[in-house]
């Protein structure tokens, strides 16, 4: 057939469909060419996860099939506006230049933009095993920071050129269809019954399907896979408030509080009757308080698989592992979140991982009780510092309002290396010990929060460090560059006069990315914690299970300081091994681990119960588990209600 034939033939089939509504063959064209895209991407992920073992052969037809659903549903959201315009814009207008002009640049600037948006989910599946979610949302409210790491750390160019191409030839092919639609001649009242249909399936979609509807829960890359990224972004953006009663499973308050207090119950504990507060209770040590310094190391990425004293063979870690066998070692330690500012909330208000946000960037999170508010009261003189620009992630502001005095990278001058998310932790750490410097000579008790921003993409370092490439040595360059750091500011604590009265700890604000086909892959959460003070702290390694949540009340309780808390988290070393337990989040999923059994709570009131063995480091289905179930559901029904009504607080 010659190819103009082939051509009428293609176009007449919208034409047919909207009758003598030609103009509407645009918005065929559109969702066409969104498919394409979209189901071309999906493709190309499921390839890679396959080439990765993230999903089996067996997954695919329920990855393609539920994938063209979402597509579908998308796409009615994307030529929405498109049909609207089509439908109000008068004959007469219609045909004339600079209308046809319209939608020509209108039309290349989506085809460009979902082509270059392509290209961005390739990336950001490789970096987060998921399609757009909470992260990316939350990334575009700090565009200078992410904009100019993701141009630092991905062939932004190559991308933005291929698109521009690919767009030019997306034209050149779809010209002849284009100019017959913009030709087109129609009356509104033919332009109103296509408008309509479009519209109501709009409203079915809205009405009957939800980011959940597609997934199949068996294998959540699968589900990722399946899903759409623009759909994903978009319901990521309107639920990033979540009000938690409305969205997951719920018991009665008083069943929610009396379930947490048994939770966080310790031999040492006694709780307060009257507090405004149900975890309200004294913590008491019977040996006089050791009133050290306090320096807490926060370290960016720094999953446990990458460091030797937890087994890792690569020797990344030489100056940690040394800190780790002559220090106390919690060997069995769990991150609650996959973003630093969940590793914040943990580590300095042993705070669960309500979703959707985190406290740290939450309005109302002012004067909340936390690590500092327990050392003030000890006579120390709190401080963040931090090597980057405190504005992103509302940090300046969460740690300001909650009694620390901040340093940041606007307080460092004439850093010897910096990229976009601030000063080499060279620098950082050189920085802090001049304030530690400052406190000690002023007679303050030290006691700092330093988080570093050197383990991160674009991966990018001061030159002249052996096993440390100035750039594109990845991720294994940004451990051994961490531990490099550290070994050095190790080096120059150990000079200072107040180094033996000091305890060093070293934990991580979350792993260096989530792996794995279940909904909490629970490996991806493993991280260091290591409390270093030779004078004053016996080496030992602890077994227990310990999270986050954990770091502020054990630290305390090798102080032997006595306080009043409403901590989530306990002393690891004060007994009840049997009851540990462990919080974590994962974009919308959030879940209870203890005992091997793992309670996981849904978006949309769902739950389920798993089966982890730490050995093979695999989970399995278990049978409903309703007592895990409810425990699950109290800690984080709890924890949202006492930060919803200003009540993380002793009275």
């Amino acid at each position: 057939m010659p190819a103009a034939s082939q051509r009428l033939s293609w176009s007449a089939i919208p034409v047919a469909a909207a009758g003598r509504n030609r103009r509407y063959t645009l918005v065929w064209l559109a969702a066409g060419v969104y498919w394409a895209i979209s189901g071309a991407t999906r493709v190309v992920l499921a390839l890679q996860a396959l080439a990765a073992a993230q999903i089996a052969y067996a997954d695919l037809p329920f990855i393609l099939l539920v994938g063209f659903g979402y597509d579908l549903a998308a796409s009615l959201y994307l030529v929405a506006p498109l049909t609207l315009y089509l439908l109000l814009v008068p004959q007469r207008l219609y045909r004339r230049r600079a209308q046809r002009l319209l939608v020509w640049a209108l039309l290349a600037l989506s085809f460009y933009g979902l082509l270059y948006l392509a290209a961005v989910e390739y990336f950001f599946f490789d970096e987060f095993n998921a399609r757009f979610n909470f992260v990316a949302f939350e990334y575009l409210v700090y565009p200078t920071e992410v904009f100019v790491n993701i141009w630092e750390s991905y062939p932004v160019a190559q991308a933005l050129v291929a698109s521009g191409i690919a767009t030019v030839l997306l034209l050149w092919w779809l010209r002849a269809r284009i100019a017959a639609a913009l030709a087109g001649e129609s009356r509104l009242g033919q332009r109103l019954k296509p408008a309509l249909i479009v519209l109501a399936a709009l409203a079915a979609v809205q009405a009957g399907i939800d980011i959940n509807t597609g997934r199949g829960g068996r294998n959540r890359v699968a589900d990722e896979l399946a899903a759409n990224g623009i759909y994903s972004f978009f319901n990521a953006a309107t639920n990033s408030r979540l009000d938690y009663p409305q969205f997951y499973l719920t018991v009665g308050p008083e069943e929610a509080a009396a379930r947490v207090r048994r939770m966080v119950a310790q031999p040492n504990v006694a709780f307060l009757p009257g507090a405004g507060n149900p975890l309200a209770r004294r913590v008491s040590y019977a040996a006089p308080p050791k009133l050290l310094n306090v320096i807490v190391l926060l370290q960016e990425s720094l999953g446990a698989e990458f460091v030797g004293a937890y087994g890792d063979q690569r020797g990344l870690t030489p100056n940690i592992d040394a800190l780790a066998r002559d220090g106390l070692l919690f060997a069995n330690t769990y991150s609650t979140g996959t973003r630093s500012v969940r590793g914040m909330e943990a580590v300095t208000a042993s705070f669960p991982p309500v979703p959707a946000e985190a406290i740290v960037k939450r309005s109302n999170n002012e004067g909340m009780f936390n690590w500092s508010t327990v050392m003030r009261e000890n006579g120390y003189s709190p401080t963040f510092i931090y090597g980057g620009y405190g504005t992103f992630d509302n940090m300046n502001y969460f740690f300001r309002n909650n009694g620390y005095r901040v340093v940041d990278r606007s307080d460092m001058d004439d850093p010897g290396f910096s990229n976009i998310w601030g000063v080499s932790d060279e620098d950082l750490f050189r920085n802090a010990l001049k304030v530690f410097d400052g406190q000690y000579a002023r007679g303050e008790r030290i006691f700092s929060v330093v988080f570093s921003t050197s383990n991160h993409k674009p991966f990018t370092y001061p030159a002249g460090i052996e096993g440390v490439k100035p750039s594109g040595g990845g991720r294994e360059s940004g451990v051994r560059y961490a531990d490099y750091a550290i070994g050095r500011f190790m080096e120059q604590l150990r000079q200072r006069p107040y180094f033996d009265d000091t305890v060093v700890v070293v934990v991580a604000d979350h792993g260096a990315r989530v792996y794995g086909r279940e909904d909490i892959p629970l490996p991806s959460y493993e991280i260091p914690f290591i409390v270093y003070s030779p004078r004053n702290i016996a080496p030992r390694r602890v077994a227990t299970l310990t999270t986050q949540l954990d770091v502020a009340p054990t630290v305390l309780g090798l102080l032997n300081i006595s306080y009043d808390s409403v901590f989530f988290g306990k002393d690891v070393l004060a007994g009840g091994a049997d009851q540990r337990f462990a919080l974590f989040n994962h974009n919308r999923d959030i879940a209870l681990y203890r005992g091997g059994g793992l309670n996981e709570l849904g978006f949309r009131k769902t739950s389920a119960a798993r089966r982890y063995d730490p050995v093979t480091r695999r989970q399995s289905r278990a049978e409903p588990d309703d007592e895990g179930t409810k425990d699950a559901a109290s800690v984080f029904q709890l924890a949202y209600t006492l930060y919803a009504n200003r009540g993380y607080r002793l009275y």
